[in-house]
């Protein structure tokens, strides 16, 4: 993932008598510093700075208000809701470790350990983002499909209890594969390819194998009794993940593939192609929020009314203005019905009273 301007240790010329060359090289192969990409296309790394600057604030601000919509403006904590609050947070986390990159190209000089650190933080959550997407599809699935039979486990404390194992499962797996492919770069190829099936293609077959399932299912007559427009919104939703992976993740894990089968991929296309996918995967953090107005009904609804314009409404001096005239009318009809009708004006009795356009009162006589 990006790195800094400092080399990891295993990647170090003066470790080249320790270890076979061509295993250093592989390992080389799979993460590029910055410092690389800098130094042999400058005018393409102040691009990609851009880029991940632009995808930096947008993905803050906007995963910003879903946290504010789904934590304060959505009562029901349901599943869905407590599995797309972990997604915002892993996004919000990617977003910030963008100008962390920036900050530790300049300033990180000769620390061994700050790009592991950074390293190991962006594919922690990009992990994290792919399994809690696979969550709110499965979740769908379950939703619409099997109503009954997962009425036991779609509630809000199995739902925190997997969102926890998730944390637990990227952080340690990503912390030993990493560990494990720098100190013993022979093996490294072997624990990559790990990495990605248990984090990328399974969560992929699975979403793939739900969202056939679901549009399918959604066809039979035993499902007329779910809403339209919430079959239409879970299809959507499986739709939009589905788009999410094929453009952010895909072309990562793909290049990964494809260096693990081909090594001797030339260090310009491998070191390219590179920076170009890990700022595709950045870019998901801009398009989860796509993700979420598919998660409830309001979401939509409660976004729009942030941003709208509050109409002028009755204050409430006008509400009590209006409430005293008509008791003040109900009070002199009542009173005029008991003493009689003075003056020999005509009972009220004997007249309709209706509203202005002003908001008064006036008496008609009933012909």
């Amino acid at each position: 993932m990006p790195t800094s301007s400092t080399q990891l240790p295993a990647l170090d010329s003066t470790n080249s008598t320790e270890q076979p060359k061509s295993n250093i090289n592989l390992f080389s192969k799979f993460i590029h510093s910055d410092e690389q990409l800098a130094t042999d296309f400058y005018s393409l790394w102040i691009g990609l700075m851009v880029v991940n600057a632009i995808i930096f604030l947008v993905g803050v601000v906007l995963n910003s208000l879903a946290l504010y919509v789904f934590c304060f403006r959505t009562k029901t904590k349901t599943t869905s809701v407590i599995y797309t609050i972990n997604l915002i947070v892993t996004d919000l986390l990617v977003g910030f470790s963008l100008p962390v990159r920036i900050i530790m190209f300049y300033s990180a000089g000769d620390c061994k350990n700050c790009p592991l650190v950074h390293i190991f933080g962006y594919f922690v959550n990009m992990y994290c983002s792919i399994l809690f997407l696979t969550c709110i599809c499965v979740d769908r699935y379950l939703a619409i499909v099997q109503v009954e039979a997962s009425r036991k486990w779609r509630n809000p404390t199995c739902a925190k209890g997997i969102c926890i194992f998730i944390w637990i499962f990227a952080s340690v797996v990503t912390f030993s594969i990493l560990i494990m492919a720098i100190k013993f770069a022979e093996c490294c190829l072997s624990k990559i390819l790990v990495l990605m099936v248990c984090e990328y293609f399974f969560p992929l077959i699975i979403i793939i194998f739900f969202t056939t399932r679901i549009m399918c299912a959604l066809s039979k007559p035993s499902l007329m009794h779910q809403s339209r427009e919430r079959r239409m919104r879970a299809v959507q939703l499986l739709i939009t993940v589905l788009i999410i992976f094929m453009i952010c993740f895909t072309p990562f894990h793909v290049l990964q593939v494809a260096i693990s089968i081909n090594p001797d991929i030339p260090h310009n296309i491998s070191l390219l192609v590179y920076h170009v996918t890990v700022t595709l995967s950045s870019l998901n953090s801009c398009m989860d929020p796509i993700v979420y107005c598919f998660v409830t009904n309001n979401f939509q609804s409660t976004m729009k009314n942030i941003f709208r314009k509050t109409e002028p409404q009755q204050t409430n001096a006008d509400i009590l203005g209006t409430n005293k005239n008509s008791k003040g009318s109900n009070a002199i009809i009542a009173f005029s019905n008991t003493i009689g009708s003075p003056l020999g004006l005509p009972p009220p009795s004997s007249a309709q009273i209706q509203p202005t356009s002003d908001g008064t009162h006036c008496s008609k006589p009933v012909p």
